[in-house]
């Protein structure tokens, strides 16, 4: 998408497909109609996203992400050097996810995000044991 137009939030997510049961283990072909970007932004996008289950650990090691829930819940799970904190969010709650900071989604009943993501993200099935942020 072009920069300086009007993006559709709603129209981003009547373009994707409703994901059920996502694990840690979902290929990028199994989940690739669930997710979307919808516009290029500074080193990232400005990507959309609609399931239910449980994400992979992910880390952006360049710098802050915005998430924003559009609609359901979510546990948005932070890993510190206290082990793991828990971010209850509902629709229309944002959070700021600080640079280099392992996290993971838990949404069983099912979320819409959208979310600012710097690139690269580094991802991972297991626990994290690298925690620097």
């Amino acid at each position: 998408m072009s920069k300086g137009k009007i993006i559709s939030i709603e129209a981003g997510f009547d373009n994707l497909r409703y994901l059920e049961n996502r694990t840690p283990d979902t290929t990028k072909a199994e989940s690739a109609d669930a997710f979307g970007e919808l516009a290029e932004y500074r080193d990232g996008a400005i990507f959309i996203a609609h399931y239910a289950g449980f994400s992979e650990w992910e880390r952006h090691p360049e710098g802050d992400e915005i998430v924003y829930v559009v609609s359901g819940k979510t546990n948005l799970i932070l890993l510190s050097d206290i082990g793991e904190v828990e971010k209850h969010m509902g629709a229309g709650d944002i959070i700021v996810v600080p640079k280099g900071q392992w996290h993971r989604f838990k949404s069983p009943e099912g979320v819409k995000i959208m979310s600012v993501t710097p690139q690269p993200t580094d991802h991972c099935r297991e626990l994290p044991t690298d925690i620097k942020y």
